[in-house]
């Protein structure tokens, strides 16, 4: 039996700290470029250490990433910003992160083999049900939240186990 959406409690995960604290340590993104830290201006450009928007005076760095779940042709890098150093990151998992949800979202369900399986484009403030509908499918392993402008990722989305 399939499980509803209803059923579902998902897990929200930015990008692991400790992936980020290697990038970091390394001075350089997996696409070899050099990190180039900038002082936030203005603000407003979504953090995926910390699932929030970048406020003004702060340090951050936008790098080369490729997001789990996807493979194959579906595996797609692509620009982030990340804090320019550690933080303390996104904590309530369980939690649709509420500074993204004033953002129209592209939800983008990948199958166990790395395919994309589904697409949404919705609502911010609708994009937790969105993601619990389109791990409810049995196809669906993992859900890419993206920017609907230029398609960059935000976060990943997955049934929380256990």
């Amino acid at each position: 039996m399939t499980p509803t959406a209803t059923a579902i409690r998902l897990r929200y995960e930015p990008i692991p700290a400790a992936y980020l604290d290697q990038v970091r340590a390394a001075g350089h993104d997996e696409a070899g470029n050099a990190l180039a830290v900038r002082v936030e201006d203005e603000g407003g450009h979504p953090l995926r250490c910390c699932l929030r928007d970048s406020q003004p005076g702060e340090r951050d760095v936008l790098i080369a990433y490729t997001p789990p779940g996807g493979a194959g042709p579906c595996a797609e890098r692509g620009p982030v910003f990340v804090h320019a150093e550690a933080c303390p990151g996104y904590d309530d998992v369980g939690a649709y992160p509420p500074a993204l949800t004033h953002r129209k979202q592209i939800l983008r369900g990948y199958d166990i083999h790395g395919d994309m399986s589904e697409g949404v484009v919705v609502d911010g403030t609708q994009a937790e049900r969105a993601a619990a509908e389109l791990l409810a499918r049995p196809d669906v392993e993992v859900v890419h939240v993206r920017n609907v402008v230029a398609g960059c990722y935000n976060f990943c989305v997955r049934r929380e186990t256990g």
